[in-house]
């Protein structure tokens, strides 16, 4: 992942900078500032209601900006197409179309030709462990498989930077494990840089370069650990003694942040 010294304080990579957002009933986000650099994984965890789905809102466009700025690579970022690719808690996988189509429906709404679509999709479907999966239909497919099929859906746009909103979060425990294990497996072959939405401590620690915690509503980050790469990311991660001392940190911040 991203070497020390990359990230923060860089003019590449994804930056928010000072954003504010209030709705009719108050205000959710207050002065967050972040980054993501290439090829890292930032975490953010918070309570409910601290304003972690209104950032990715803010970032895709679903939620107009108040004040502040989204910068990638040090333009500013506006309009309907976004270097970002999103991919939602739940798969959303439309039932009546199959995996292959379900994979391929990012790049054809994007005015992709469909035989050229599938056909990119196609490739990624056996290093993303679904060969011979394409022509199923959700229904047919396990909760880790339409995981995979709807990750794969966001990586094959080609965009610089996922968004990953509680991707694992609906799979059971080994599955969830599971998952981990295969995206930690994947992620050098491809370098993405990743944004990943998470109210599971030992996943963002587990999966990232740095943490970042919201306080509640208003959120404002209270925090950010840094997940050395000396940590091993494998079955060694549970026993690690580092692993422990981390959670805990990131534990104490999340309840320093649920209180008034």
């Amino acid at each position: 992942m991203a070497a020390d010294g990359e990230g923060p304080g860089t003019v590449t990579g994804l930056e928010l900078c000072n954003l504010r957002k209030s709705f009719t009933d108050g205000p959710v986000l207050d002065d967050i500032s972040l980054t993501v650099g290439p090829s890292e994984i930032v975490s953010l965890i918070g309570p409910s209601g601290s304003g972690k789905s209104t950032i990715l809102g803010l970032l895709t466009g679903s939620i107009p900006v108040e004040s502040g700025r989204v910068l990638f690579n040090g333009e500013s970022v506006t309009g309907r197409v976004r270097p970002f690719a999103y991919m939602p808690q739940r798969d959303a996988l439309l039932p009546w179309r199959r995996a292959i189509d379900n994979a391929a429906i990012g790049l054809e709404v994007a005015g992709t030709p469909r035989r050229e679509a599938r056909a990119r999709a196609d490739e990624l479907f056996e290093p993303f462990g679904l060969a011979g999966t394409q022509q199923r239909y959700p229904r047919q497919l396990s909760g880790g498989m339409r995981q995979r099929v709807s990750l794969l859906r966001a990586v094959v746009q080609g965009k610089p930077l996922l968004l990953l909103d509680e991707p694992f979060g609906a799979l059971d425990a080994i599955t969830r494990d599971d998952l981990q294990t295969w995206l930690l497996r994947i992620w050098p072959l491809h370098r993405w840089s990743i944004l990943l939405i998470t109210h599971d401590i030992r996943e963002a620690v587990r999966l990232s370069d740095r943490v970042h915690v919201l306080s509640a509503r208003p959120g404002r980050l209270i925090g950010e650990v840094r997940v050395s790469r000396d940590i091993p990311r494998d079955e060694r991660f549970r026993t690690d003694p580092r692993t422990p001392r981390l959670e805990a940190r990131l534990h104490e911040m999340l309840r320093a942040g649920h209180r008034p």
